[in-house]
């Protein structure tokens, strides 16, 4: 059994998967949770075949109960909750007169209130580590548009915006626990959710999902006494350019 474990949402690909796959090379246990089980499990068999204590569960992050479900199936096999990575998301570009009820629904339910959730359940556990070694970690991902705003990405943008306002109450709410909570504004990244712009920024020219990774790493290896609000991730040319 780990000495240490971590809950990564959104984990069966892409910034989720380098996540995971960093947490677990540094000796953490380690449950990924998406949606789909079997490109899920898939995901995890991989980590597995290489030697890492990691567990798949399916989860809905529109369902209360299966986030509960989630959380305890992961202590239920872990036992503590050392890091939380709330990753899962989605992103639908609609013009703004052609806003639809179920997508701004779906990005508000993944994209907010399945990180608030998330949250509320992870946070007696977590407690329990930051109050044993003073460095349990949640990680919120936003996005860079989570900074400014982007047309057509209104809702997205406003999702990503909240979770920024969320992770520096949460840290304010929690002070003095031994947890740090950290939003993660990543640019373009190299992952099927930016397939719809690839056309225009070509993947080799993204950010790639092992840098994502390593800011993990780093927020772990820093002091009890350093606290990193957030890191925002830009791609060289996406400061001219104006495409993220």
């Amino acid at each position: 059994m780990a000495d240490r474990a971590a809950l990564v949402t959104g984990g069966s690909s892409g910034i989720g998967l380098a996540i995971a796959r960093a947490l677990a090379e540094d000796g953490y246990g380690v449950t990924v949770s998406g949606r789909r089980p079997e490109k899920l499990e898939a995901a995890a068999e991989e980590l597995r075949s290489a030697g890492h204590d990691v567990q798949s569960v399916a989860a809905n992050m529109v369902d209360e109960e299966d986030l509960k479900k989630l959380v305890a199936a992961h202590v239920d096999h872990f036992g503590r909750i050392d890091v939380l990575v709330n990753n899962a998301g989605v992103g639908i570009g609609e013009a703004m007169h052609e806003l639809s009820a179920k997508f701004i629904d779906m990005q508000l339910a993944v994209n907010l209130r399945a990180v608030v959730l998330m949250t509320r359940e992870c946070l007696p556990k977590l407690r329990e580590a930051g109050g044993e070694h003073g460095k349990a970690l949640i990680v919120n991902t936003s996005s860079i548009s989570g900074k400014s705003g982007q047309p057509v990405l209104s809702v997205y943008s406003a999702t990503k915006a909240a979770v920024i306002a969320f992770s520096q109450a949460t840290q304010k709410e929690i002070t003095g626990s031994g947890i740090q909570v950290t939003a993660l504004a990543p640019a373009f990244v190299d992952t099927a959710m930016t397939e719809f712009v690839k056309d225009q920024v070509a993947a080799e020219e993204m950010i790639r999902p092992s840098d994502i990774a390593e800011s993990v790493r780093f927020l772990l290896r820093t002091s009890p006494n350093c606290i990193v609000p957030e890191i925002v991730f830009m791609r060289p040319s996406g400061a001219n350019s104006g495409l993220l």
